[in-house]
């Protein structure tokens, strides 16, 4: 095979990853809702009457949804403050987790996300990966020091 691979990585939470994935891929509504929030930008608020408007899905659905991806952490739900009609009012908007980013990649064309969304990611999942990597080396008992060496080794 001639054409480069993209190496996706997920951490997963591990006691609840079929879960995880089932409300992803079970359906078409969470990726639509993934793929939404890509087309706006991996970082913004989503709003459930946006979802609504642009998706065509009835509110019911929309909502039980939003409910499910935040129950996984996939979505954080967030409160905020909005001007309508001359009044400010409270609504409900959610954000991609670190976890609902890199889910949302999978669904998207990496030429469609701006160099700050890719330097955010790269952060975010090589930040992840050292944790990962640090806790699982701590309980082989694997010296940091050579650990250390390879990063640097690889870096230089």
């Amino acid at each position: 095979m001639n054409k480069p691979l993209f190496p996706y990585v997920i951490f997963l939470p591990m006691e609840r990853k079929q879960k995880v994935l089932r409300a992803i891929f079970g359906s078409k509504v969470p990726v639509d809702i993934l793929k939404f929030s890509i087309d706006q930008g991996v970082s913004k608020k989503i709003y459930q009457k946006n979802l609504i408007e642009s998706l065509g899905y009835s509110n019911k659905t929309v909502i039980s949804h939003l409910r499910a991806l935040t129950g996984l952490g996939i979505l954080k739900e967030n409160m905020g403050k909005i001007q309508s009609d001359g009044r400010l009012m409270w609504v409900k908007y959610y954000v991609l987790s670190d976890l609902g980013k890199w889910f949302a990649l999978l669904l998207t064309r990496e030429d469609t996300l701006s160099r700050d969304e890719k330097a955010e990611i790269v952060r975010s999942v090589f930040r992840s990966y050292l944790m990962w990597v640090k806790g699982l080396s701590e309980k082989l008992r694997v010296d940091k020091e050579i650990l250390q060496e390879i990063f640097l080794e690889e870096m230089a």
